[in-house]
């Protein structure tokens, strides 16, 4: 509760309160330990209240109790040919010979209730190994009332990814809302949706209805607090001790009152959420940003990678040769009435869409526009880097725009009026005046967008493949024919201008299969662990598919509370 104060020695010390750190925690306390979870933060709930929620697990008991089949070893041969020669067996076995059993723990002995998504295609569906779907797992609706006054402690959504100032919108929201003038079932669905939030606003002040990575959070937060395990918000990990056998015996931490000490039975668990807001190493870690390009990341801001620095100081290992160091995401940036900008990612919801392609300043496409946010933006940063540009472009007409929406422009009937005026969205009525208006070249552009024309009316990209897979239709628009990714674009234009960035880091600290973090000699630090994005991600810096840090979060967070408790 807010209102406890850190205690003097605890068996196990959780640094973090986002899956991964509240999943140790409860699998300790189920383990016969008494844990205490600390958070840098006002909020507890990380990246994952913030997050999508997708949980990718292959094999696990939810899809099986459906009748859907899956094999482990395919798993591991897609896992092993999107890391190439940085698979790290070890961990990657770890993961799928526990991920099933943590799957199983969580749904059946805590609140956080959990069902598959039938059809959820891996991002790279065309790979050996690949599935179409049962190896992702959403947290069922949540209501956050369940949490009494926690609700308030618990990180708010988004703000623009939220409508009517605050109200969240599921997977089967977005479904129905983009629908709602169309289809008189989403028009039904929309409109109880809406009239619970200003019930919400009116008796809670905020929206109790909780869906994504909010309902992951609040759910474990539930189990958390019904186990009475104290949960600090505004503690920060400072430094870490070992005593004289080397063993992590305590932990400094830094309150409101000054910094304390905690002596520690079992160890101390690191799930601070990596580093993406840790300028410094950023700058070391990213490449592009290392060549002078912008990059924004949605991760909290607390996460600054505190906690790998406290294991660093002791001698802990951190791995550098991910082939990517982060998650990226493509972002846009919302111009604010204090005249800063706030970034804003453009994940699933336009890009894939019919009438919508990217360009850079050349007006020459330069990727498949519907291909996953992280493929997406290793296109756009070579591009960037290869024009020695800093921004490129979505480009959508006018029918695209308000059927989907694009960035932070709501579909119909939401208001694009304010968006032009903030100069977010730029509109021309022709492919002159939009160049002008974003500095592209003009001529450039209209010749991409008549080769693309007369391809997407047939349904085909030859340049790019948009719409060639399973994964890209899937976001595309089942209603549209013959491709639910392409369709030409047509009167009125409209641009917004996107950037490198990350949903999390995926470089983090060296650890065994059961969450010990090594030091730079390779040997087991005692009593120290971690998981969720203070680990080395077991994907080595691809990105398989929706929820490939969930999962693995969920399950080292089981693994490493497991471990502690049988010590």
């Amino acid at each position: 509760m807010a209102s406890e104060s850190l205690p003097a020695s605890c068996d196990l010390l959780v640094v973090g309160s986002g899956a991964a750190g509240l999943a140790a925690a409860i699998s300790a306390a189920h383990g016969g330990l008494k844990p205490v979870v600390v958070e840098k933060s006002e909020y507890f709930g990380g990246s994952t209240a913030v997050s999508g929620g997708a949980i990718w697990v292959p094999d696990n008991p939810l899809m099986r109790a459906a009748g859907m089949e899956d094999d482990p070893k395919a798993a591991r041969r897609y896992i092993e040919l999107e890391t190439g020669n940085r698979f790290n067996a070890e961990l990657v076995d770890a993961f799928l010979d526990n991920g099933p059993e943590a799957i199983a723990f969580f749904h059946e002995k805590t609140a956080l209730r959990m069902a598959h998504r039938p059809y959820s295609p891996d991002y790279h569906p065309e790979k050996d190994g690949a599935a179409l779907g049962g190896r992702v797992l959403d947290a069922l609706e949540y209501d956050g009332r369940a949490l009494g006054r926690n609700l308030a402690r618990l990180r708010p959504p988004i703000r623009e990814f939220t409508i009517l100032g605050g109200m969240q919108l599921g997977r089967m929201d977005l479904y129905h809302f983009v629908r709602m003038m169309r289809r008189w079932p989403s028009f039904v669905h929309a409109t109880k949706q809406v009239l619970r939030y200003g019930k919400d606003k009116m008796l809670v002040g905020r929206n109790t209805r909780l869906s994504l990575g909010a309902a992951v959070a609040g759910r474990l937060a539930e189990t958390v607090f019904s186990l009475n395990i104290p949960l600090l918000t505004e503690h920060e990990l400072v430094s870490l001790r070992r005593d004289g056998a080397g063993r992590v015996s305590a932990a400094v931490i830094r309150t409101r009152q000054g910094d304390r000490t905690i002596e520690v039975r079992k160890g101390v668990v690191l799930a601070g959420g990596g580093f993406p807001h840790d300028a410094k190493r950023r700058a070391d870690m990213f490449d592009h940003v290392r060549r002078g390009l912008p990059h924004y990341s949605m991760a909290p801001s607390p996460n600054t990678g505190g906690p790998i620095s406290a294991a660093e100081a002791i001698g802990a290992a951190f791995v550098t040769t991910n082939s990517d160091a982060a998650s990226w995401a493509p972002v846009s940036l919302i111009p604010q009435s204090d005249g800063s900008k706030r970034p804003f990612p453009h994940l699933f919801m336009d890009r894939a869409k019919p009438g919508i392609i990217a360009v850079g300043h050349d007006g020459r496409r330069f990727t498949n526009e519907a291909a996953s946010y992280h493929d997406f933006v290793q296109g756009l940063v070579t591009k960037l880097m290869d024009d020695g540009r800093m921004s490129a472009f979505l480009i959508c007409d006018h029918h695209a725009l308000r059927r989907y929406g694009l960035g932070a422009v709501p579909c119909f009937p939401g208001r694009i009026g304010p968006h032009l005026k903030s100069g977010y969205l730029k509109c021309g009525p022709n492919v002159e005046e939009l160049a002008a208006r974003c500095g592209i070249d003009a001529k450039s552009l209209g010749s991409t967008i008549e080769r693309y024309n007369r391809f997407a009316a047939q349904g085909m990209d030859p340049d790019f493949g948009k719409g060639s897979t399973p994964y890209q239709t899937a976001l595309g628009d089942p209603d549209h024919k013959p491709n639910q990714c392409l369709k030409p674009l047509e009167g009125k234009l409209y641009a917004v201008e996107i950037f490198p960035g990350d949903i999390g880091t995926t470089m983090g600290l060296d650890v065994n299969a059961n969450g010990q973090v090594r030091d730079t000699s390779g040997r087991e630090i005692e009593g120290l662990y971690a998981c969720g994005n203070d680990i080395n991600s077991i994907m080595s810096g691809s990105y398989p598919g929706a929820g490939i840090t969930l999962g693995p979060a969920l399950t080292f967070g089981y693994i490493v509370g497991r471990h502690a408790a049988s010590q």
